[in-house]
């Protein structure tokens, strides 16, 4: 697709030189542009996942102004802080529809790099650093200025609703070959309510929350490799720190890729996870409440769990949301995730007593 066009829709002075996609995100499509002025980032917005694209775009809007501003009134760079998004040159909106798509655009980052896979442990303590800075920057934004851009996005108790239906519904016939899987997330119903019903009744507090906080999400500095800025900020929402704390563990304290089909390599490590969470309260800890401290280890739990029924339901419905590029790739993740939750709670005495290790 020749997207020339849609470049220009932000950027009518500028000459497109060249674009090439970058990237190996889920959801979206992203190019690197480069024109006779300047370098972009453009995406292409799935809105079959979001389809309040409006939504989407002011909660993104509002957090990185919030952002912005704090950099500033610190004497910091604030295009380095977050994304800086650019407007529809017609409309002012911070995107634009053209053939029936929605796109948009921010300033390209320079000297900075991401880290697909940890490296080693120091990786990850900056990693906890960065989006425990992320929180402490919003820690002071109200969460009820925001909408939910996927209802119920973290809500367990709701995607256990949605995965009982799938195993009703059988679409695709895949019910028979996964009866061990479904086994394994009935087993743990019970658990699956802990924090909706801490949200509910205000043990937990309503927080900003990136909501899906993979450390390829954050962007690093490459002079100081210190964390520079968050990015990927479409599923930023109300929700709770432990949806952030959670994820992050679940995608990088482990050495195993996320589809990794052989479960023998799929481990949990506790150094790893010692290193996120010493950065993590170093960044926000005087920020969460007594309950957020307590619940940080089943987080890690809690978010690993969700995500592999994410990925059942999504095989049991016919791969209809995660992009997939192999047979039972879904499955294959599925069954990743699975072994990552049966490890980590072997080890919850042992992640309890790093997170009281570190709190202040």
């Amino acid at each position: 697709m020749d997207i020339t066009h849609v470049v220009k829709s932000f950027l009518p002075n500028e000459e497109v030189i060249s674009y090439k996609p970058i990237g190996n995100g889920h959801i979206n499509s992203t190019y690197k542009v480069i024109t006779d002025k300047n370098q972009y980032s453009l995406q292409e917005i799935n809105t079959n996942i979001f389809s309040n694209v409006n939504g989407l775009m002011s909660n993104i809007d509002k957090v990185t102004d919030h952002i912005k501003k704090k950099a500033y009134s610190r004497g910091e760079d604030p295009h380095r802080a977050t994304l800086n998004f650019l407007p529809n040159a017609t409309t002012g909106e911070m995107y634009v529809i053209a053939d029936n798509h929605a796109y948009r655009m921010y300033e390209f980052i320079d000297d900075v790099f991401t880290i697909e896979t940890m490296e080693n442990p120091t990786n990850f303590y900056q990693a906890g650093l960065g989006f425990g800075g992320f929180a402490k920057e919003l820690s002071d934004f109200d969460a009820g200025q925001l909408v939910e851009t996927i209802v119920n996005f973290h809500n367990t108790s709701s995607r256990y609703r949605d995965f009982k239906k799938a195993i009703e519904f059988n679409y695709n016939n895949r019910l028979a070959d996964i009866k061990n899987e479904v086994a394994f997330v009935k087993a743990r119903k019970d658990f699956m309510s802990l924090f909706v019903n801490k949200l509910e009744n205000g043990d937990l507090p309503l927080r900003v929350t990136h909501n899906d906080t993979k450390i390829n999400n954050i962007l690093f500095d490459k002079k100081t490799g210190a964390p520079a800025a968050v990015i990927d900020l479409d599923t930023v929402m109300p929700g709770s720190y432990l949806y952030d704390f959670g994820d992050a563990i679940r995608s990088g304290a482990t050495h195993a890729a996320e589809d990794e089909r052989d479960l023998s390599i799929v481990d949990f490590d506790l150094e790893l996870y010692e290193q996120f969470a010493k950065g993590y309260l170093e960044a926000c800890g005087d920020y969460l409440t007594p309950m957020e401290i307590k619940m940080l280890p089943y987080a890690s739990i809690m978010l690993t769990l969700e995500c592999g029924m994410r990925f059942l339901t999504d095989h049991l419905n016919g791969d209809t949301y995660f992009k997939v590029h192999r047979e039972n790739h879904n499955l294959d993740r599925a069954r990743t995730q699975f072994k990552l939750v049966d490890e980590m709670e072997k080890h919850i005495d042992d992640m309890s007593a790093i997170i009281n290790k570190y709190v202040k």
